[in-house]
């Protein structure tokens, strides 16, 4: 009987010894406390707008040619009509490609983020890497994304380590 209470406990204290340890950052506040990231943003939103008000110039343009050829259509030959219809069904088209050149998958905006944000994630995920094995710890979570926590200790929020680590100050 002594035995088996002596290998739990040994049991016991080797599973303590190699318990793992976690921590968590939150990307989103990171980012937000850095300059260049404010900066990013700003552009991209700018560009984002300008964009934005093209396309919806584009699209009040075709409303009017639209609005036109009904007020027009009685007067209108067959012949005539398809031709606007033709012109109307192009410029549709051509807005739709802008749209997908600017906003699409692997468009304009996409890239300009990539330009932009990119290497400024990158810097933020090598230093959560460098404070993950300075602390010694096994996982860090991002509590920005979808990752959901019931509850967290503000002890294990490494998010402003990543912050000194990377040279900015918390504010």
């Amino acid at each position: 009987m002594k035995k088996l209470i002596f290998l739990f406990f040994v049991f016991a204290s080797c599973t303590t010894l190699f318990a793992q340890k976690f921590g968590y950052v939150d990307t989103e506040y990171i980012l937000n406390q850095i300059p260049e990231y404010k900066a990013a943003q700003a552009e991209l939103d700018k560009a984002s707008g300008d964009w934005e008000k093209e396309i919806t110039a584009k699209y009040t343009e075709i409303k009017k040619l639209k609005d036109a050829f009904e007020a027009e259509k009685i007067f209108l030959t067959d012949e005539m009509m398809k031709k606007r219809q033709g012109e109307m069904d192009i410029k549709e088209t051509e807005v739709r490609e802008l749209q997908k050149q600017k906003f699409g998958i692997g468009g304009e905006l996409f890239k300009k983020r990539m330009e932009l944000v990119k290497p400024l994630q990158d810097k933020v995920y090598s230093a959560v890497k460098a404070i993950a094995e300075k602390s010694g710890l096994a996982i860090i979570f991002d509590k920005s994304s979808d990752l959901t926590m019931l509850y967290t200790s503000p002890r294990y929020d490494k998010s402003d380590d990543v912050l000194n680590y990377m040279g900015y100050n918390k504010k």
